[in-house]
């Protein structure tokens, strides 16, 4: 079964000097339904033959009959650049179906909540999506949004935050922290660390009247403003993190085996089961791969849920974590690029997504 479905490009549009904005059409709509927060895994094969998969947030809220990413130009990054270097409408892209868990359901129109946000450049992608969605779907909720970037120049958005702003006049509050050349204001200068959310909780956001806040960005300063929320009286309930890159986990010390370090796995994926024969020291995700699955994976780093399996038996160690709830995991659901046997064998199976 293909996992993969082509998208026509229909416009691509620089939203700053290194990011765009791509609009796609699926030639089955339904296939590409989602919900705020989520996600487009994307297949490129480079020019070396190399196939690269990279996932972008969805931008657009749900049911504007179009599908949006951002997309922002990295470092040294391949996929980033070949998208704002050379993707153009009429082009076509392969992409997964949309995944992830970064969303709430909006099923009460008749709700009166307050939300927060943070994002880190990029990481405004999914709140973009969140906060469009909340703003039309529960027009009694207020919504503020703090954005940190390097300079006026790199907001990605600008212009659409600026338009919802005007439209839900009074329901949105935007905070800008920018690093250079930013308000006179010290509040609204430097970096969005956990001082930095000290010093606008005490003179600019109420947390206490918060009934969720989302925050997107890298690790670091996810686990600052995360520590500052709950601080100030937020629970991990409502709290809810998209992380876009994360420092690498080391393993623990492989479980040695009093036989040896071979493992059966048994691995189920598109309704076949298969038995193969493994080590401890390759994931789950290696170890379909390398024997001929087509098994679903993005980010390799634990960051997405693309890999999502479950462990019907056996154990396995999971080096890290940043993509699924803790009910998943009591669940047995693992992330298949970080999971690996400890047990002489083990089953999984791949759900449909």
């Amino acid at each position: 079964m293909s996992r993969f479905h082509e998208l026509l490009v229909t416009e691509v549009r620089k939203t700053t000097r290194d990011a765009s904005v791509v609009s796609l059409r699926a030639k089955d709509p339904a296939l590409f339904d989602f919900v705020a927060g989520q996600y487009l895994t994307f297949r490129h094969v480079d020019d070396t033959g190399e196939e690269l998969r990279r996932s972008y947030s969805l931008c657009a809220a749900p049911n504007g009959g179009t599908l949006q990413v951002g997309i922002k130009r990295v470092e040294g990054g391949v996929f980033s650049s070949w998208a704002n270097d050379s993707l153009r409408a009429g082009m076509t892209v392969e992409a997964m179906a949309p995944m992830g868990g970064f969303h709430q359901p909006f099923d009460d129109p008749s709700a009166a909540r307050s939300y927060l946000a943070f994002a880190v450049g990029s990481g405004i992608t999914p709140i973009l999506s969140i906060l469009s969605t909340l703003l039309r779907d529960e027009p009694n909720s207020r919504f503020t949004l703090v954005f940190a970037n390097r300079s006026i120049n790199t907001i990605m958005f600008r212009d659409e935050l600026e338009d919802l702003k005007n439209r839900f006049l009074g329901r949105l509050n935007i905070v800008h922290i920018l690093k250079t050349s930013g308000d006179d204001a010290e509040l609204f200068q430097g970096r969005l660390d956990r001082e930095k959310c000290e010093a606008l909780f005490a003179q600019w956001i109420d947390v206490a009247r918060a009934d969720r806040a989302y925050i997107c960005g890298p690790e670091p300063m996810m686990l600052d403003i995360a520590a500052a929320l709950r601080a100030h009286g937020l629970t991990e309930d409502q709290i809810r993190f998209e992380l876009f890159g994360a420092a690498p986990k080391t393993r623990r010390a492989v479980v040695q085996s009093t036989k040896n370090d071979g493992v059966q796995a048994t691995i189920t994926l598109d309704g076949a089961t298969t038995e193969i024969s493994t080590n401890r020291e390759t994931s789950i995700l290696d170890t379909a791969l390398t024997n001929g699955f087509d098994a679903p994976y993005a980010c390799k780093a634990g960051v997405c849920s693309t890999c999502k399996c479950k462990i019907t038996a056996g154990e396995v160690e999971m080096v890290a974590n940043h993509a699924l709830e803790d009910y998943e995991v009591a669940d047995g659901y693992v992330l298949s690029c970080q999971a690996f046997a400890i047990s002489e064998t083990v089953s999984v199976v791949y759900e449909d997504h």
